[in-house]
């Protein structure tokens, strides 16, 4: 998947952060320098012309499933993570604001105090003026998780690909971490990632990637501008695609 020198593969990115990747490796919280260093690389990729959209989950601060497990509804558990989107959103506007970039959050549960409402064609209209456009609350329904949240505002964006930021440089056989003899994968398949279990995502936002042919990069955020090497179409972690045969 080596682009050209200088050639941009894709215009247009969702880029998937999850809620720890603000922690700093903490369990819990947010860390400033973390947030700061994820700035600089959305930054990085706007400077390269790459329309930037960012979906964020909130495992720093409260997972839904993990509140319903402990005796809270599930329902009220989800509508608390969706809260915590929007905290780290706001986290992340402020970084990428005090380095001079424009941005839009832009909520799926209504708070006209610190957010706009997801409107797809005005997302779409921040996009093409250059802002970097940060869609919080996740669907908006509770029993979604922030990954089918990301393919679904990806699709309805019309962007080129997801970007999936994790703790590991791509996807395995099996978690790297646990297992030495593991082995990345440059690229998959939607078929065989199903049929390896490989769980790069719920089942839910996967299917909707697979159906829809939208490519996921699986890649390493905790390397400095990984996130605008990805959005160039470099070869970098795991690309999952319809097919793999060129």
């Amino acid at each position: 998947m080596n682009s050209p020198s200088g050639e941009r593969k894709w215009t247009r990115v969702l880029l998937k952060l999850s809620g720890q990747a603000f922690s700093g490796g903490q369990k819990l919280g947010i860390c400033p320098d973390t947030i700061e260093a994820i700035a600089d690389d959305i930054k990085l990729a706007r400077e390269q012309g790459i329309q930037v959209a960012v979906v964020i989950g909130a495992g720093n601060i409260i997972r839904g499933e993990t509140a319903s497990n402990q005796g809270m509804d599930r329902a009220t558990g989800d509508y608390m993570g969706m809260l915590g989107t929007v905290i780290n959103s706001l986290a992340l506007q402020d970084a990428l604001e005090k380095k001079g970039m424009y941005t839009r959050v832009q909520s799926a549960i209504s708070m006209s105090e610190v957010a706009e409402p997801f409107v797809r064609r005005r997302a779409i209209r921040h996009l093409e003026k250059g802002r970097v456009v940060i869609l919080a609350a996740g669907t908006g329904n509770p029993f979604f998780t922030t990954d089918t949240a990301a393919s679904l505002r990806a699709l309805e964006i019309k962007a080129d690909a997801v970007l999936k930021a994790t703790n590991v440089d791509g996807v395995y056989t099996s978690d790297p971490r646990k297992d030495k003899d593991a082995v990345k994968f440059d690229e998959l398949t939607y078929m065989d990632a199903i049929s390896r279990n490989l769980r790069i995502m719920d089942l839910t936002a996967f299917t909707l990637c697979m159906e829809n042919n939208l490519p996921i990069v699986v890649f390493d955020i905790t390397q400095r501008g990984n996130i605008a090497k990805a959005a160039r179409g470099e070869t970098i972690g795991t690309l999952v695609r319809g097919r793999t045969d060129s």
